[in-house]
């Protein structure tokens, strides 16, 4: 079994597939500035298992398109909105950051959390522009250090699993300077990554490992997910996921 079918074993059965919290994605909500649109259409890009989809369906007045490019994660999405009451509300799209199937220019918002680092935040922040109405708005949750400077062994891990991985000025420099005004700014609380992330994976460890006979590739993918907790709970006072809201400002291209 190759590791990208054992990453989707291990985060298919859960509600959340990297840090965060409803409450942080209601927040972002009302500093996006949504709360009082009509018939929106909002994209949720790398939406996992539909967490953000969810509060997105259940808030707004919108129809939102949650883009995955694994299909096992849509099929668990559409079985949590059927059971939400929210299937009318959400379509689902398996696709790649990278070929969104969008015309320019016809989305109200852009959201998504925990994922644009899977092309880089300038890049998706760029890309994913041209997709957004005039005003559009474009709120993405991403690594950011909480700090000036920080322990070498967090930065040595994180600049080799993401070398984009800086301040929240320097992610609001990238975001003024393509096109778009920032509204608002929040580092994750710890709980995001403790309660609703971490804590339940390692839940889920020893199901996962019987699953799969204790391979040593299972072993191995269990090992860099208690490698990356451990730094975390280390070091959760110099890195987070910090939520960025910005709007569109012109109609360049």
């Amino acid at each position: 079994m190759d590791d990208l079918q054992l990453l989707i074993d291990l985060h298919v059965v859960a509600a959340r597939q990297g840090p965060g919290g409803d409450a942080q994605t209601h927040l972002a909500i009302e500093l996006s500035g949504l709360r009082n649109g009509r018939d929106l259409a909002i994209a949720d890009i790398g939406c996992g298992t539909g967490a953000s989809t969810l509060v997105l369906a259940s808030e707004l007045d919108a129809k939102i398109i949650a883009v995955d490019f694994l299909p096992e994660f849509l099929d668990a999405l559409k079985l949590r909105a059927a059971q939400a009451g929210l299937a009318d509300r959400i379509t689902t799209e398996t696709a790649s950051m990278d070929s969104l199937p969008f015309t320019p220019g016809t989305l109200d918002a852009i959201w998504s959390e925990g994922a644009i680092y899977n092309i880089g935040f300038e890049k998706g922040v760029q890309d994913w522009r041209r997709l957004l109405k005039p005003g559009g708005i474009i709120a993405v949750s991403e690594l950011t250090w909480l700090t000036e400077s920080r322990p070498a062994e967090l930065e040595v891990h994180w600049q080799s699993e993401y070398p984009e991985v800086d301040t929240a000025s320097s992610k609001m420099a990238v975001l003024e300077r393509n096109g778009f005004t920032p509204l608002g700014y929040f580092a994750l609380p710890e709980h995001c990554w403790l309660d609703d992330y971490y804590r339940p994976m390692q839940k889920r460890f020893p199901v996962f490992l019987d699953a799969h006979k204790s391979s040593d590739a299972a072993k191995a993918l269990v090992s860099a997910e208690e490698h990356e907790i451990d730094l975390y709970e280390r070091h959760r006072q110099y890195v987070s996921y910090g939520y960025y809201i910005a709007r569109k400002t012109d109609d360049r291209s």
